[in-house]
């Protein structure tokens, strides 16, 4: 059920993939074949339903051992569900998003806060006092939960426009972790601007992880798409911030491309290959940014902004979502094509991208894994944020319907369900 296939070139050899087990193996065509006879019931009343024959009993076994033959469906269907109740109940990690601000120094079209008018004067930004209650639930989450490792991502908005709090949390808990013996990773997902050897050297010895900055393209693409709120360029600063702390953390590039600017990133990836700090780049990994319309000229804004769904977004920024709005569907031929040439161009650049696998279960669909507003609301993801009706409590455990009835509603989903024998649900 959960078993995909890919003729390789030359026409003798197939990649198998077990989207389940996550098993791989590269087989000759009649190994392949063997799944297809299987699967019409050709060695029913056989031994143990193996091939007769040697040869082929062997490679039987090597795909019956990695899963990409398995008793029946029903077989399957257990499994699936042994792994998706596994993944949402699994305490071997707390996983928390904090937006220390939903404010931005930048003006990027494919995201509602860029330049629209007085946002940042009214978006929320984190307190010390909402911090320090923050801390507080975080802390009786790691007692509740016990997990082996605390995983906490500084996102926004800008995260380092508000550095205090950044600062209060990680080292609160990083000492909270300590005193548990439970391992800490810290990861901040920044705009680069305001990136700085200082803000980092003050955030290693709190288990600092690892840096993603997003490059829009090359230098002329990049500062269309990513610019300050005042019009001004941003990949010069950027890059040179990037060169000044790479070697000190990991640091990752991230890009969102739509069609006008898809075909600027070979150039962008030729530009890092030549950089200094090229091989302190630990991923580069591009994502579409999804449109059903045209772009709105400058000073058109649109009532309510949306995500690929179509609800409202509110807040969060949407450099790590890659959306606009739309469907990924509207224009699917065109992602698989640009993203497959996107992979391909970053590997032969030298540098590592998403491997375009492996890509859930989304952290809704886990327990023990939070977004958290600047006023201490609780989030399943970070796309949800600033949506009151999507909102699962708060720090402060206050008991509220609305809150509670949007926790039991994620806490029912199983979407999977509707996917019947689809190969990808894994």
């Amino acid at each position: 059920m959960f078993n995909l296939r890919v003729p390789l070139e030359g026409g003798d050899e197939v990649f198998l993939m077990n989207t389940l087990t996550d098993a791989q193996l590269v087989v000759s065509t009649d190994v392949a074949a063997l799944l297809d006879r299987a699967a019409k019931g050709e060695f029913v009343g056989t031994a143990m339903a193996s091939p007769p024959d040697d040869s082929e009993r062997q490679a039987w076994d090597v795909l019956l051992e990695n899963g990409f033959l398995v008793e029946n469906r029903a077989s399957d269907r257990r499994a699936l569900d042994d792994y998706l109740t596994g993944v949402k109940s699994s305490t071997e990690e707390l996983n928390v998003t904090l937006l220390t601000t939903l404010q931005c120094n930048f003006a990027c079209d494919y995201c509602f806060q860029g330049d629209h008018g007085d946002y940042n004067l009214h978006a929320d930004k984190m307190s010390l006092e909402t911090a320090g209650r923050v801390g507080d639930w975080l802390e009786r989450e790691l007692d509740r939960v016990r997990p082996e490792r605390f995983v906490f991502t500084f996102f926004g908005g800008e995260p380092l426009l508000n550095l205090p709090v950044m600062y209060l949390l990680a080292e609160r808990m990083w000492n909270a972790t300590e005193s548990r013996g439970v391992s800490m990773f810290v990861n901040i997902i920044t705009n680069g601007l305001l990136l700085t050897p200082a803000v980092v050297d003050r955030m290693l010895p709190y288990g600092l992880n690892g840096i993603k900055i997003t490059l829009d393209g090359d230098h002329d693409t990049h500062n269309r798409m990513r610019p300050l709120r005042g019009g001004q360029g941003t990949f010069d600063r950027i890059v040179e911030n990037i060169r000044r702390v790479a070697g000190r953390c990991r640091i990752s590039i991230g890009g969102n491309f739509d069609e006008s600017s898809v075909d600027s990133y070979p150039a962008l990836l030729d530009f890092l290959k030549e950089q200094d700090f090229a091989d302190k780049l630990v991923k580069v990994n591009f994502k579409p940014i999804i449109r059903a319309e045209p772009l709105q000229p400058k000073g058109i804004i649109p009532l309510t902004p949306v995500g690929a769904s179509r609800k409202p977004l509110n807040g969060t920024c949407m450099t790590s979502a890659g959306a606009g709005h739309g469907s990924t569907c509207d224009s699917c031929d065109f992602l698989d094509d640009k993203m497959s040439f996107l992979r391909d161009e970053t590997r032969r650049h030298g540098f590592t991208p998403h491997d375009g696998v492996h890509n859930g279960p989304c952290h809704v669909h886990m327990q023990h894994a939070h977004t958290i507003g600047p006023d201490g609301s609780l989030y399943p993801c970070p796309g949800f944020t600033g949506q009151l009706a999507t909102s699962t409590g708060h720090v402060d455990d206050r008991s509220e319907p609305v809150r509670e009835a949007a926790r039991l509603k994620f806490d029912r989903l199983d979407p999977w369900k509707e996917c019947g024998d689809c190969a990808f649900i894994p």
